[in-house]
């Protein structure tokens, strides 16, 4: 029988931002020994020589992987995306040139709720403002301003795998989860699907965004959204995709005081 594929020392991994361990550690376990682990990313014109003579290439968000940097590319096979998104990869290119793309679509859904919860506590508790004037020499004793999550609304933008999981964690903390998505969605536990964006976002005590990059989404947070949300409202952007004009924002944040 002739042989299919390269012997395994002969083909060459390239691992660039200094994604987990864990891929060393089973590649190795499977007979691959020709991988080179990189901690940062790397520049254009150092990518496209490592590039050149890599089968595969592990990277997360900073390595863009342009149609320029494919045509150095010529022996890869496919591009692991140790991340949610593939905006960083040109996948018109990878696919003229039967390249496979793949990502890691859940593996960091429960640490973006519990970050997003997180965030939530502490702006509510003034937990920021109360930590800058400590390292000024001052001491808020106050409780002014100062809420519990419990009982608070939350609106999730967005209600794929991060806000379906962030709604179980919110609604097991006393709150009460509305969500706004463009198709309908099967609520988990007693989340409410909505109607409009705006209606989300006047209800709201915290909003937050978990939307994927695209045409659709990018700056879909401008004056009249930003102008919707209730005065004292939070916004918290957990998603990757350009949401807002900060122009606005900051404009609202003066006059809502």
């Amino acid at each position: 029988m002739s042989k299919t594929s390269l012997d395994k020392s002969k083909i060459k991994f390239l691992l660039l931002e200094g994604v987990h361990q864990s891929a060393v550690d089973v590649l190795k376990a499977a007979g691959y020994t020709s991988i080179e682990y990189l901690t940062g990313s790397l520049p254009e014109a150092q990518l496209k020589e490592k590039i050149a003579d890599a089968h595969f290439i592990g990277i997360r968000s900073r390595t863009q992987l342009t149609e320029e940097i494919f045509d150095h590319a010529k022996k890869l096979v496919a591009v692991g995306c140790f991340c949610i998104g593939t905006n960083q990869v040109d996948l018109s290119a990878a696919r003229e040139r039967g390249i496979a793309v793949f990502n890691a679509p859940y593996s960091n859904t429960r640490s973006v709720a519990e970050l997003v919860l997180a965030e939530a506590i502490l702006l509510l508790r003034g937990i920021p403002e109360k930590n800058a004037s400590c390292h000024r020499g001052g001491w808020i004793k106050s409780a002014a301003n100062s809420f519990e999550i419990r009982g608070k609304k939350l609106g999730i933008v967005g209600y794929g795998s991060i806000g379906t999981q962030l709604s179980v964690l919110a609604e097991g903390l006393g709150m009460q989860v509305f969500f706004y998505d463009t198709v309908t969605k099967l609520p988990l536990g007693n989340a409410t699907q909505v109607g409009n964006l705006h209606e989300l976002l006047g209800m709201s005590d915290i909003v937050t965004l978990h939307v994927p990059e695209t045409a659709a989404t990018q700056w879909m947070i401008g004056e009249k959204e930003i102008r919707a949300i209730k005065k004292g409202g939070i916004l918290i952007n957990a998603a990757a995709a350009p949401w807002s004009s900060w122009t606005p924002w900051r404009t609202r944040s003066r006059t809502s005081t």
